[in-house]
């Protein structure tokens, strides 16, 4: 069964802008990149990321709207019909591990319906496993594939979407990660509000042992009983 470590690395200003890092370059000729970082006509880049623990692979998709539960979810729907039927042929259940904060965070309704949404059209059970506040450093997909995509990608002026995506898919690792990096120029609202009656009819059964960070959204209403 598929395991995954999602999360949304930190945003980027796309154009001539200072990235932190050293890159090898002809002694007397510096990269030179514009004084103020003030967002430019190229706008934003906000890679979000799905590391698969047991293939060693990531998927990141680069956003260019919003950073919402719907564009979170998004990304793991393409991850999910891009590699993961694929990789996984014969799963019925996914298990996501997230941090408590930001468009996946524990407490967001949008969060869990757009995974309702998902569970039912891929007819997964999705199980998600948030970890607690003030530990999101110990996801795997900040160490495993986020620090080497900065790594890959130091020192280089993030000058288009298009150079961010090869910057992105061009990261390997010795032991064998491979990255795909794609494109999303949906658009993702913000301010959505989601009822207490919507959220009633969740298919959704909270676990025992903190039931606020540990649930399972199953692909139909008809969930079983909690044990």
């Amino acid at each position: 069964m598929p395991v995954i470590s999602i999360d949304c690395k930190k945003k980027e200003l796309v154009g001539q802008y200072k990235n932190a890092g050293k890159d090898y370059r002809p002694a007397g000729n510096p990269e030179k990149v514009e004084v103020h970082d003030f967002i430019g006509e190229a706008g934003k880049a906000i890679p979000y990321g799905v590391y698969d623990l047991g293939a060693n692979t990531g998927w990141v998709t680069v956003g260019i709207d919003h950073e919402t539960a719907a564009f979170a979810v998004n990304t793991v729907r393409a991850w999910w019909n891009t590699r993961g039927r694929i990789d996984y042929p014969h799963a019925d259940r996914l298990l996501i591990t997230a941090d408590s904060g930001g468009a996946n965070g524990n407490r967001r309704r949008t969060w869990k319906t757009e995974l309702a949404a998902l569970a039912a059209q891929t007819g997964l059970a999705i199980s998600v496993c948030h970890l607690p506040p003030g530990t999101s450093k110990w996801n795997k997909i900040e160490h495993r594939l986020f620090s080497q995509i900065s790594m890959n990608w130091r020192g280089r002026p993030l000058t288009s979407h298009e150079t961010i995506l090869q910057l992105i898919g061009a990261t390997t690792t010795n032991t064998g990660l491979t990255v795909t990096a794609a494109l999303d120029t949906g658009s993702y609202p913000t301010g959505i509000k989601i009822s207490d009656r919507e959220m009633r009819a969740l298919p959704i059964i909270r676990d025992d042992f903190h039931g606020e960070w540990n649930y399972t959204l199953h692909p139909t209403p008809d969930t079983p009983e909690p044990n």
